[in-house]
């Protein structure tokens, strides 16, 4: 916790984005941080979420996605916001607090802009979530 706040070009972290800092990595000593969970036993799972949108052309809106476990918990992630397309495939990576393993459903939500509540249709043609090493889905 002394490495906050960070510098601008930010903390230097380990795995999939410790290439965003080559200066850093020569250094000897270097600190890298982890991503963590905010609850303990803040453990997070990297997963990789493809999603390819179907429906009107283009809208406004975000599009989060709900984890369900097997004990009840549950974790909602922002993959897309504001201007949204069906042709448009969004890529994100992010750290889930919910074990793969113990996944039970998940969610798929579309919060519309105030704009488009009455006549706007979207949906998803094709969600892919990727975690572990060997990608498993």
């Amino acid at each position: 916790g002394d490495c906050f706040p960070c510098p601008r070009e930010g903390c230097p972290t380990m795995g999939h984005y410790a290439d965003r800092f080559p200066d850093k990595l020569k250094r000897v000593n270097q600190k890298y941080f982890l991503n963590t969970a905010a609850d303990p036993p803040f453990t997070a799972w990297r997963q990789k979420v493809f999603m390819k949108l179907s429906g009107v052309k283009k809208t406004r809106g975000d599009i989060n996605l709900v984890f369900h476990d097997t004990e009840g918990n549950i974790k909602e992630y922002g993959i897309a916001s504001r201007s949204l397309s069906q042709d448009k495939v969004y890529t994100k990576y992010i750290d889930v607090e919910i074990n793969p393993k113990n996944t039970k459903k998940i969610e798929f939500l579309w919060n519309k802009t105030i704009f488009t509540l009455l006549w706007a249709r979207l949906g998803a043609e094709r969600v892919n979530i990727t975690h572990g090493e060997d990608g498993h889905k």
